[in-house]
Order: structure tokens, then sequence, then C-alpha cells
């Protein structure tokens, strides 16, 4: 066969067995063969130990033949075949045929066999029934699985209806049919990173002959899925500065100088030097494409401020696009308050120099949406706040000219895209996260953006001390609510945030138990805020421990002795717009002691006095949303302490979910716990189209660990993008980005 390349339809190559594949695994194409790789590898010269094989699961094993015996079967007419196969150390286990016709001749004492199937057992003895196999050293081509006989045995995850000496059979024919691939990753990058062609890189993946070649062929692989990415970044950078933006210089005695003249404290030096980058940005004619990060309470939403004031003093407008209600009118009240005057333009009172600040939410009023959607289009608002109704095509602003991203991992790029298409000129683009992001995936996600570090916390902010409280501890527990009892006594107030709402009528917790045994009685499963900001679960199953919901903590803690006479309240996602503000007002004037929430307070919301937040259920949470939650306290001058509450004992043998939060609780460097959640969960999709389907999610690179890989990638694709810009001494890797970009648009219209 002839003209095989990555993207043949599998079926034309390997007949029936396509349909199979495409309906476990979804490989449709030869590239969605060949990029399934195999878990580990074995090697036919070392023992294999078949005492430690796992019952239930395929497997692949080598052993020797040491007996084979043909007997009439007990229960049902017909003969059986059982062969023992031994292993290096003396294990054994039997291969049994209900068919022997044609087995017996060629599994004979003394013979070397690989051999696939799932392990079971009959009796004491473990046992492979009707396995697939090869024998070692017999003439190739006499049977299937030719491919065994030479080299390291590839093991790949087990696929329904296909074994795996079946799967090994057709990459078998795959690879044989393969012409020489187009090679995205250009012949003098190969030569200077000392990389193989696409071609034998799978050769060496999936056919090693020593640890060596899998290892040489994967690393290709990787440098090529990174060299792609980085390229495609590249050429996104060098097609934003090739736009040109409306240069928004600074204007001196502007609403920039006003508002530094009247904020209650002064910038640190970090803030300040971000300030000045943001300032040196907007006055070119080169969009900015600038990403703040910095650690929570780090002061972000004030510099975003005063980069959107800059803009307004230049003639123009800026939107911020917050991922919930609640942060979106966090946002509108913080910046009104800063403002003070400066926001009440047309106003009694208001300063000469001031501007407005709207605010758009899909829930508002007809007559409150119909007032701030004319002052977005009029543009006599300078500032419009809002969530995704921003979006929305009948949303029109006067001057767009610059886009705020709050919290930029809650958000597509398609989003970004849309509001930013709303400007009849590039605008400038801020994007802010409080989630510290380790370098790779800066380079990986964030690689065409410049970016500033806010590293240093604003004088007065204390440190946040944080305990793992073990369920299992009536005791532990009882000290929890003790505690948030003195907290208000002193004071302060408090957080108690749940992994989900739960509904009015789910039956009330045991009396005294808000964790522990005996709590909730509703299915885990129901963690919907109906704000796209529920609990991020990694590695455990939802089914238990049951969780806590707010309706039923907010009752269980009005009878608790310890905090039966504290002022409650309840904040989640599903409750209209008006009313969530009207909590978080109250909560913001003390007028509240405890709020039971949701993580629709994980991001922005800013109440100095609170200084207590206990986490229910905490071992459903992630790494960086715990960070997050937990910067919601200590904001005002007084030490924060945080409470993880897990349902479990708390000890060592809980876990990978309770050591996360003992990693929490250790460190209060956000840095560090981004590089530690980095490595507990999935890269994604780097591109913002995960939904897709297409090619445009990591499949190879592991961000956590493959760090020197990503920097020779991104320097050898950067080099190759500026020497070529349109990249037609590339045609392949141009070939491959435009299909990147074709998928990606494709899913855009589809949104």
């Amino acid at each position: 066969m002839s003209g095989v390349d990555l993207d043949t339809r599998l079926r034309t190559v390997v007949g029936a067995t396509a349909a199979r594949l495409e309906r476990a695994r979804g490989m449709r194409t030869v590239r969605d063969l060949l990029d399934f790789l195999p878990r580990t590898y074995l090697d036919p010269a070392r023992p294999t130990a078949f005492a430690q094989l796992p019952h239930g699961e395929d497997v692949v094993v080598v052993g020797t033949v040491r007996a084979s015996t043909t007997r009439q079967m007990r229960q049902r007419r017909g003969r059986i075949l059982v062969v023992d196969v031994e292993d290096e150390v003396g294990g054994t286990i039997q291969l049994t045929f209900f068919k022997p016709y044609g087995h017996q001749d060629r599994l004979v004492p003394g013979v070397r066999v690989v051999c696939s199937g799932q392990v079971g057992s009959y009796g004491r003895s473990l046992q492979l029934t009707h396995p697939d196999y090869a024998v070692l050293g017999e003439a190739s081509g006499a049977t299937s699985g030719g491919w065994l006989l030479g080299g390291l045995v590839p093991v790949y995850p087990a696929t329904p209806k296909v074994s795996p000496i079946v799967h090994g059979d057709t990459l078998d024919l795959v690879l044989h049919a393969l012409d020489e691939l187009p090679d995205p990753v250009p012949p003098e990058v190969r030569r200077t990173h000392g990389l193989p062609d696409l071609r034998e890189a799978y050769q060496l993946v999936h056919r090693p002959q020593r640890e060596a070649d899998h290892r040489r062929g994967r690393w290709r692989l990787k440098f090529q899925e990174a060299f792609v990415v980085q390229a495609a970044l590249a050429r996104a950078r060098l097609a934003q500065d090739a736009t040109t933006a409306v240069p928004r210089p600074p204007v001196e005695d502007g609403l920039v100088d006003a508002l530094l003249g009247r904020l209650p404290f002064d910038l640190t030096q970090g803030q300040q030097r971000v300030l000045g980058e943001l300032r040196s940005d907007l006055a070119g004619t080169v969009p900015m494409h600038r990403l703040l990060q910095g650690e929570v309470g780090s002061g972000k939403t004030v510099l975003a401020l005063l980069a959107m004031l800059a803009v307004v003093d230049a003639g123009g407008q800026a939107a911020l696009l917050a991922p919930t209600e609640v942060l979106a009118v966090q946002h509108h009240r913080a910046i009104s308050a800063l403002l003070g005057p400066l926001a009440e333009a047309g106003m009694l009172g208001g300063d000469d120099r001031a501007t407005r600040v709207a605010l758009l939410l899909g829930s508002q009023s007809a007559v409150e949406r119909r007032e701030n959607l004319l002052a977005a289009a009029s543009g006599s608002a300078g500032i419009v706040v809002g969530t995704h109704a921003l979006i929305q095509e009948h949303v029109q602003l006067a001057e767009l000219g610059l886009v705020v991203v709050d919290e930029q991992h809650r958000f597509g790029v398609e989003q970004r895209d849309a509001l930013r298409a709303k400007a009849d000129h590039p605008p400038h683009v801020l994007v802010m996260t409080a989630t510290p992001i380790p370098r790779t995936v800066a380079m990986t996600v964030y690689g065409d953006m410049e970016t500033s570090t806010l590293r240093e916390l604003p004088r007065g902010r204390r440190p946040i001390t944080t305990h793992v409280v073990p369920g299992g501890r009536p005791d532990w527990v009882r000290r929890t609510w003790e505690r948030v009892a003195e907290e208000v006594r002193t004071g302060g107030q408090v957080y108690v945030v749940c992994p989900r709402i739960g509904e009015a009528d789910d039956p009330d917790l045991p009396q005294g138990a808000v964790v522990g045994p005996g709590g909730p009685t509703v299915p885990a499963g129901d963690d919907e805020d109906g704000d796209g900001a529920g609990p991020t679960v990694t590695g455990e199953e939802s089914s238990e421990p049951t969780l806590h919901g707010v309706h039923q903590v907010a009752r269980a803690l009005g009878q608790l002795p310890a905090t039966a006479g504290l002022r409650l309240a309840s904040l989640h996602g599903r409750l209209p717009v008006d009313e969530k503000d009207a909590v978080m007002r109250r909560f913001a004037a003390g007028e509240v002691d405890v709020l039971v929430a949701t993580t629709v307070i994980e991001v922005g919301v800013d109440v100095p006095d609170a200084t207590t937040m206990v986490v229910l259920d905490a071992d459903r949470f992630g790494i960086s949303q715990l960070h997050q939650l937990r910067g919601r306290v200590g904001r005002g001058g007084r030490p924060g302490l945080c409470l993880l509450v897990t349902q479990q004992a708390g000890g060592p043998e809980d876990g990978p979910a309770v050591e996360r939060l003992h990693q929490v609780a250790a460190t209060t460097d956000g840095f560090e716990l981004a590089r530690l959640d980095l490595e507990t969960r999935r890269e994604g999709d780097v591109l913002g189209a995960s939904q897709s389907g297409g090619r445009s999610g990591l499949r190879f690179l592991r961000l956590a660990r493959d760090e020197e890989l990503i920097v020779a990638a991104h320097e050898a694709a950067w080099e190759t993008v500026r020497a070529d810009p349109d990249l037609e001494r590339h045609p392949v890797l141009r070939r491959e980005l435009d299909q990147l970009d074709a998928e990606r648009a494709a899913f855009l219209e589809r949104g």
C-alpha cells in the first residue's frame, strides 16, 4: 500500500479492526493509532514475576512452558488444553484453551512464549483463558505477533474488543505501510537537538530494541508538541505586534493622578514597577498583551483600575470581564468606592474629571440593564464591568481601548476574543490571575503575552495560619466551632465554605455533627453552584463520602452550642443577584458573623474583618483553589486562620487527597503550591479550545516534568518564526498551524 500518512483513515490500512478501535478509543486516523503510546515495556530477557500480576487486569507476560496437558472436560463435551508457564523466579500461570487444536503442537515444554490476556484464577492457580500468544524464536510470518519476536515488548492500556496482540499486529500493518512523513520540525532544528525524523520516532516508540530507543522516540514526540505550540504562540505574537492600537499616553493631572492622590495607602515597589510597565505599554501603538499574576491580596485590582483610568484619560473606554456575578458586583462596588467623586460624572459633587462606572449582568432588571447599556454605548461610562453579559452581541461600546480579564483560567480564549471584537481598533489587553503560574505553564499557555509578577503583599497584610482538621476526631471538630465563636467575640468574621449548595429540604445533619461519620445523606454529585465555581475534585471518586451542603450546614450551625447565638447568613450561586449583593453588603458591614457559602466567594471578595475560614470536605478541592479561598481572610491587618476540615481521619493512610491538604497547610507560597498543583492535574488544553475535539490539547507533554524540553522547544520555535514569519520555508509547519487555527475557528463558530 502506498500513500499512507498520518491523516489516512485507519480502515483503509487495517480493515475491520478499525471499527473496533474507533468504538473503543475514538481512533479514526493513522495519527490516532500512532499517538496511542505504550504505558510500559517488557524485556523478554528479564523475568516476569507472575505472583505480582494484578487480578482482573489485562497483562502481557513472558515465560517458559513447563508442561502441556490435554484432558476431557468434566462438565461439558470436548477437551481442554492446560499449559503451565513458569517465570524466572519459580512462579507459574496456567494458559487454558477450550479449543486446543493447533495450540498443543506449538506450546510444548521448553519454548519461550509471550502471552496476553486477563488475569483470573482457578482454585489456587493464576490463569489466562484463551490468551493471545507468540512463541519466541518461532519462524517469523507463521502467525500473528511476529513483532513480539525481537526487542522490547510494548504494553498498551487495554482496549475493549481488541486484544494486545491484535493491537500490535494492527500497528505492524501501519508502520510497514507508512511513507516518509512530512515533518513539522525543520531539519536544522532536528540536527541541532539530535532528534530523529517523525517516522523513525514512531518506530522507536512502538518497536524499540532497547530502553534508549523508546526514550529517544518519546522525547522527539514531546519536543514536536512543544515546538508546534510555541510556534503557534510566536506567530500569534507577531500577528498582534503587526496590528496598530490607538496609543493611550499618560495625561497630566488626569484620573490616574487623581486616584493616586486619594488612595489611603502607598503603592508597593512592585506595584509601582508594574504600573510603569502598564503605562508604557498603553502609550505604544502595538497592542498591549500583558499577564499580571500575583498572590491573593497583592494589589492587582488597583493596578488594573489605574490602567483603565489611563485609557479613560486618553479618550477611551475600558471593559473588565469577571467570571461570576458576585465578583463583578464586588469589582463595581470596590472601584466606585475607590474613585468616589471621580466616578460621579454629571452628578452633584462629582469631580470635574469624573467618569462613570457601568455594571452589566445577565440577571439585571430591564430598566437597570437599559441604563447601563446606554452608558456603555454612548461612552459616558469610561469603565464597564460585567460578566459574560458583556460579550453578548447587542452590547456596544463607544471607544473600547482596554480589555481587562480577571481570573483568565475561568474563560476560554474565544470569550476574550469576543470582547476584543467590540473595538474598532485592536484594544490593549490585560489578563489578571491570582493563581500563580509555574514557568512552564506561563511559557506554554501565555507565551504570546508579556508577564508582570507581584510577589510582595501590601503593608499591613498579616500571614495566614492553616491547619488540617480530621473530621474523624470529634474533639478537633468541636474545637473548630469553638474557635469560630472566639473569633467572632474578638471582632472577627468567619467564612464557612461548603462544596455544594444542596436543597432547602435536605435532611438535617445528625444533631451536633457537621462532619465525620453519620454526616450528610445527600449524594455527593450535587455540587452545582449555578455560577461555574464548583469544587475542583482531583483524583478521587465523588460518590463517598457524601458532601456538606450550604442549607444543611447553616441549619446545623444554628443549633450547635458553640455557634447557636451567632448571626448567620448563606450565599451561593443560585440566589438572585440582588439577594447575593444584599448578603455580601451585610457581611461587609459587619451585620453577619458567619457566612456559609459555596466557592462563589473564591475570588475578589474583600471583607477586611474576615479573619477565619473553615473549609468543609476540604479534600474535595484542589491545591490552587484552597489557596485562593484562604486568601479571603486576613486582609484587614489581623492575622488570618484557615481550618481545612476533612471527613477522613487525617492520617497518611487517607491517601493523596489529605496529603494535598497538608501541602497547603505547610506553605503560603502560591508559586510553590501552583507547582505542586500542576503535578497532580492534567495539563488540559493550552490553546483554549478543549471542547473542539481537535489536536490543540497536550497529548505527550507534562508541564511539571518537561521544563528543560519546553525551554529548548520555545527557543527553537520562536527563532524559526522570527526568521521566517510567513513560514514560506517551512510549509509543513505552516500547514500544522493552519490546521490548529481551522479547528479552533470551527469551535468558536459552533460556540
